[in-house]
């Protein structure tokens, strides 16, 4: 079982991370709104896709499907051809059936509650964060890709994201290092995605451009190695 960061470790590494992303966080459409529908599509999108290609496939797709309703509404096929070009069209079917899941019994809004949007077609524990934490500022922890990469970094290198079991020891090491308010969950989780894709990304180590070096496991032991060899 691996030790959890003590309090006081983990509120210097969010504010750490929250200070360098209000300075160096990307403005992107998804992160001005609040709307649970908005933040559910940016999500599916953004998954196996780069942010860069989302962008216009986001704004389209909203366009033409503004509500939960009008993608309910809508057949199979129109929703697909949105979607094209944007490839894993499992994630554009999960999403209409979610539209139709929410709204067949008049609903129109998605639950706030992460086990209630996990029950949802398509929607896993990263979602169900994401969309609690992103639309509804609810203290909520998110573990993706990049996010499981700098945890373990940071806090347990002899963790393996890839291994499930090490992978639910990085989802407790997110939870004790998430702030206790929702707003300031929200920029901590974001940040902490910001880091993931833009400084620790999974080829290249920007250390000397990293937040939170100086609480870097893998960079202490890094240094410590250096000083030894010398």
């Amino acid at each position: 079982m691996v030790r959890l960061p003590e309090p006081d470790v983990a509120r210097d590494f969010s504010r750490r991370l929250r200070r360098w992303f209000r300075q160096h966080g990307r403005d992107l459409p998804w992160r001005r709104t609040r709307d649970p529908y908005h933040v559910l599509v940016s999500e599916l999108m953004l998954q196996q896709t780069q942010v860069s290609r989302v962008i216009d496939y986001y704004h389209r797709f909203l366009a033409r499907f503004p509500s939960l309703t009008r993608l309910a509404e809508s057949p199979e096929g129109h929703v697909l051809e949105a979607w094209s070009g944007l490839g894993y069209y499992a994630r554009a079917r999960n999403l209409h059936a979610l539209a139709r899941t929410v709204t067949r019994d008049g609903g129109s809004a998605l639950p706030a509650d992460p086990v209630a949007l996990r029950a949802l077609p398509g929607v896993g524990a990263y979602t169900a964060g994401a969309v609690a934490s992103f639309a509804f500022e609810s203290r909520a922890e998110l573990v993706d890709t990049n996010v499981a990469r700098v945890l373990a970094r940071v806090f347990a290198p002899r963790l393996a994201p890839k291994r499930p079991r090490d992978l639910s020891q990085l989802w407790r090491i997110a939870e004790a290092v998430l702030p206790p308010r929702g707003s300031t969950a929200w920029t901590h989780n974001q940040a902490l995605m910001e880091l993931g894709a833009l400084v620790c990304t999974a080829r290249i180590r920007h250390c000397t451009r990293c937040p939170v070096r100086r609480l870097c496991r893998t960079r202490i032991a890094e240094l410590a190695s250096m000083d030894v060899t010398r």
